[in-house]
Order: structure tokens, then C-alpha cells, then sequence
């Protein structure tokens, strides 16, 4: 279960983000800081008693516009220390999210916040957990289609067709520092996140640094579809189609994805010729 430190100069908004937080199981225990020096003292004191200390954090939700020292600026001081908690940014604006990725966030969450999307963070999160507390060991028939590829190798991974001869075609995403390669055939949808795609499948997320509509071009013959500004999803994966009051969405799994009247159109004539093959 995750340690979580909330950080926000506004106390309203603060008293929420942690009752939000303390109503998720997932969450062992939150706490809340006002400002960017108790934070960081407090992440401090976590990070000299180790990850399996009495104050450890796993992971601070911080606020951006705050006085004093900014949530990016504090950011910036843990990306300095070895094992730093992770970060997921709760913030009322929309124009630091490439700046927050940039700083390796594990997500970005709009305000006001809706519990079904901090829900999503927190699963981000416990995914990332759990994975650096239980590293996969790849099996030996496997190996060699997933051996890590150095950091220094791969700074920034971009996207590359894998070729003809050695099976699907995959993506390459970059955790912890390790790159490893997704098949696109696993993907079920992507997420725009500034120049950013967020790319989610079965087993979790990927972030890379592709903007959604160079995917669309490059996926559009793989079966992606694009449902509004900020979602690409496989038509394959749609599970449902649902029509309300004027609204549409789709069920991607356990993902309800909302689609633009722009693409509602469109999106169910594809779905009925791919439902007659």
C-alpha cells in the first residue's frame, strides 16, 4: 500500500485532495503539507530513514502555484537525489504538463479533481511501486526480445517500425531509465498529454514523447481511431458504445473514454462495418 505526501498552499484544496486520497484503499496513509518547505522537509526526514521507514513516501501529489517555491521548483531539487518519491502534479492549469513530464511526473491531474481520475493516478503510481519493489525477471525464451536498452542509449525514445522480420511491430517506452519495447497490438488507447502520449495497455501505462496526432497518422492503418482531442483508442478494444442524453462514450476495458460530436459520427459507421468484418 502507498505512503502518499499531498502538497498544496490552499487549504481547502488540500483537506479534499487527502480525504480523496484516505478513501482509496490502495492508500496506506496520506499526509498533507502546506507549503514547499515543510514538503520538503518532511520528504528529507523519509529519504534519510529509507524506503522502508517509519516516514517513508512513496509518492508526493503537489500543486504547481504555490507561494514561495513552485511545485516544478521542488520537483527540480528531488530529481537531485537517488531514490526520490515519485511525482504526480494536481494543478488548475493545463500549460505545465510538458514541463511536469519533462521532470519525470507519473501523471498530471487537472483541478478540480474527480475521484474516478485520481483513482487512475493512484493506479499509476502503485503500478510503478510495485514494479521497482518486484523487478520482472524476463524468462529465458524471452530474453532477447526484452533486454533493457541502457538510459544513455535511449534518452528520449522516439518511434521506429520494428521491421518485417522479427515479429510485431512495437513502440519503445522509457521506465526508470530502462527502455523496453510495447507491441502496438497491445495498446488500447493513448492519451494526449501535452507533446506527450500516455499509452495504456493491460498491464499499465507508458508515457512517450510523441504528440497523439503523429500517432494517429502513423496508427490509422493499424485500426486507431481518433474519438476527441485527447484520446487515440484501437477500435478493436472498444468494448461498448454508449449514447446519453447527447453524449457518447466508449468502455475500453474498464476506461469510459468520452468521443467529440466531431468524431461521434464517424466513429459509429466504423464501428458497424467492423462489426459486419
Amino acid at each position: 500500500m502507498l505512503r502518499v505526501l499531498a502538497v498544496d498552499d490552499e487549504k481547502p484544496a488540500l483537506e479534499e485532495l487527502l480525504y480523496l486520497l484516505r478513501s482509496d484503499s490502495r492508500i496506506r496513509s496520506a499526509e498533507g503539507a502546506t507549503d514547499a518547505t515543510e514538503a520538503l522537509r518532511r520528504i528529507s526526514r523519509a529519504l534519510d530513514a529509507g524506503p522502508d521507514g517509519e516516514d517513508g513516501i512513496d509518492v508526493v501529489f503537489l500543486d504547481i502555484h504555490m507561494a514561495g517555491l513552485t511545485g516544478l521548483d521542488v520537483a527540480r531539487l528531488l530529481a537531485g537525489f537517488a531514490r526520490p518519491p515519485l511525482i504526480v502534479f494536481v494543478t488548475a492549469h493545463e500549460g505545465f504538463a510538458v514541463q511536469a513530464f519533462d521532470l519525470k511526473a507519473v501523471d498530471y491531474v487537472l483541478k478540480p479533481v474527480r475521484r474516478e481520475r485520481l483513482a487512475e493516478a493512484v493506479r499509476r503510481v502503485r503500478d510503478l511501486v510495485v514494479s521497482a519493489r518486484e523487478p520482472r525477471q524476463p524468462a529465458p525464451e524471452d530474453h532477447a526480445a526484452h533486454t533493457p536498452v541502457p538510459h544513455t542509449a535511449a534518452a528520449a525514445p522516439q518511434y521506429t517500425p520494428a521491421g518485417s522480420t522479427s515479429g510485431p511491430e512495437q513502440i519503445p517506452v522509457e521506465l526508470g531509465g530502462i527502455t523496453r519495447f510495447v507491441p502496438i497490438d497491445d495498446i488500447a488507447y493513448a492519451e494526449a498529454q501535452g507533446d506527450y502520449a500516455r499509452l495504456h495497455t493491460k498491464d499499465g501505462s507508458h508515457l512517450v514523447r510523441i504528440p497523439l496526432s503523429t500517432l494517429e497518422e502513423r496508427w490509422a492503418s493499424r485500426g486507431f481511431v481518433r474519438i476527441h482531442r485527447s484520446h487515440l483508442v484501437a477500435l478493436a478494444r472498444i468494448d461498448e458504445l454508449r449514447l446519453d442524453a447527447g453524449t457518447t462514450t466508449v468502455r475500453v476495458g474498464d476506461a469510459e473514454l468520452a468521443v467529440s460530436r466531431r468524431h461521434a459520427r464517424q466513429l459509429r459507421d466504423l464501428l458497424m462495418r467492423h462489426a459486419r468484418g
